[in-house]
């Protein structure tokens, strides 16, 4: 436990993500994004945000969650995309993009951008959170309890989840994508310890973070079994139905988790028991990055830091 505790500090609403080798960080006003070049440079872009949903009805607390997380996926397809841009012999365009920009033309990009979000909510949907339960309903002839079926859901669809991230870490290119993750979230931490931003500085912190996406997910895995819990276990169609109902309900719920903690200056038992499964699962998709990542990192943090020193994002 000693590498995830949380002391004292000043946090910041600031986050970010990482792509092909580069990062995306997003603070209060814009958006910076650092990449590695090929040549071994760094390139950063820098740009105002942009939300997509811009009533205020869209900030309400519970309401927001969902919104949030399709906004933040937006931005991220985008975002990557650009850093893939500087990798087009390694990462080559699929059939499904050749032909959106086909028929899309010059909104091409955008097209592509909003059908990978589709796409990845569609498969999240369909493989976390609709298949569980249709796996759990075999066993409905063995176990009779309904909060112990709905536990059982939980516990298939947490372990698809993890088996899932564990097998992409697996991967060369994932890897490296995991090592900037962790270059992320060691350079915010040490932003929120007002330490100044440097590569030794950063080095010494800890590759997790509790407002981390990761933690998002585990958390909106974990709340789901308690609010599915309470409509107890009807037939196929009808659980379809209100899962698919529930999700912006827990989604919100476990937003307003994460921000709770990022909210804290202070670690408390509370905290801690927020915190301590986006952490474990955080030990798969963050990995200790090299210099030149945390390099790459701080020039995207430097970008997004208010002039003023005053984060009111909260």
């Amino acid at each position: 436990m000693s590498d995830i505790v949380l002391k004292e500090v000043k946090k910041t609403s600031i986050g970010g993500q990482a792509l092909i080798e580069g990062i995306m960080m997003k603070g209060p006003d814009k958006i910076a994004t650092a990449v590695r070049k090929p040549d071994g440079g760094i390139e950063v872009k820098e740009s105002t945000i942009n939300q997509i949903f811009k009533n205020k009805f869209f900030k309400l607390p519970l309401i927001r969650g969902s919104f949030v997380l399709i906004d933040s996926l937006v931005t991220g397809v985008k975002e990557l995309m650009y850093s893939a841009e500087f990798y087009g012999d390694d990462y080559e365009e699929d059939a499904f993009d050749k032909f959106l920009k086909k028929v899309f033309k010059d909104k091409a990009d955008t097209a592509i951008i909003y059908a990978s979000v589709i796409i990845a909510l569609i498969f999240s949907v369909g493989v976390f959170i609709l298949g569980p339960t249709l796996l759990t309903n075999l066993a409905k002839n063995v176990i009779h309890n309904t909060f112990l079926l709905n536990l059982t859901e939980g516990v298939i669809r947490v372990s698809l989840f993890v088996g899932y991230v564990y097998l992409v870490s697996k991967l060369e290119d994932i890897k490296r994508v995991f090592m900037y993750h962790g270059a992320e979230h060691k350079t915010i931490h040490c932003y929120e310890h007002k330490e100044d931003l440097t590569v030794e500085n950063v080095r010494k912190y800890s590759t997790l973070h509790p407002r981390c996406g990761t933690s998002f997910m585990i958390n909106v895995m974990l709340i789901s079994i308690i609010v599915f819990s309470f409509f107890g276990w009807p037939n196929p169609f009808m659980r379809l139905v209100i899962r698919l109902a529930m999700l912006p309900l827990i989604a919100g719920l476990s937003y307003e988790l994460n921000k709770y903690v990022g909210r804290c200056e202070k670690e408390n038992i509370l905290t801690r028991i927020i915190s301590y499964p986006g952490f474990l699962i955080q030990k798969i998709t963050t990995k200790e990055p090299d210099d030149s990542m945390i390099e790459v990192a701080i020039e995207a943090m430097k970008r997004v830091i208010p002039a003023n020193g005053e984060d009111d994002t909260w």
